[in-house]
């Protein structure tokens, strides 16, 4: 599929920048195909994997979002940062959106190796035990989900 190209170009950030964000920021906004056709959109943890170029979070093993990756398998991701406002009282901030397919990681070693990963991230650095027993709790009741992304572009905003 083309992708459509930014209206405005101007304000586009590289792929590097694209990259930083999505290594660097906490929270995305998880969209899918949801029920009747509507789309659905929920906040979610995630964590970038640099050397795959794969987005990975983790969600149950029910509901409204698995039933609706299950039925189509593309989605759109945006990340967007606090911002910072400079001279004035105006904003900027910059965002990422990826538009890509999602696999649900149902193999269990896979889905461990990710999700220790994605607790890194969030949890403090001297947490492993911590990280570990949340593991061997969870692991059972919980898939994680891969997106390959096939479109990346990313805009500075600035709100005046």
């Amino acid at each position: 599929m083309d992708f459509r190209k930014m209206r405005r170009f101007k304000q586009e950030i590289s792929q590097d920048e694209c990259t930083r964000l999505l290594e660097t920021e906490k929270r995305a906004v998880l969209a899918v195909n949801g029920d009747g056709g509507y789309p659905y959109a929920m906040t979610i943890n995630y964590y970038y994997d640099r050397d795959s170029g794969k987005i990975y979070f983790h969600g149950a093993k029910s509901g409204h979002k698995l039933d609706a990756i299950k039925n189509n398998n593309k989605i759109c991701l945006t990340v967007c940062e606090q911002g910072q406002q400079r001279d004035d009282w105006s904003y900027y901030a910059r965002s990422v959106i990826v538009f890509g397919k999602i696999r649900i990681i149902e193999d269990v070693f896979e889905s461990t190796l990710r999700v220790r990963e994605l607790a890194k991230k969030y949890y403090p650095a001297d947490s492993e035990s911590e990280i570990e027993e949340s593991i061997s709790r969870h692991i059972g009741q919980m898939y994680m989900f891969e997106i390959s992304p096939e479109h990346i572009s990313g805009k500075l905003v600035h709100e005046k």
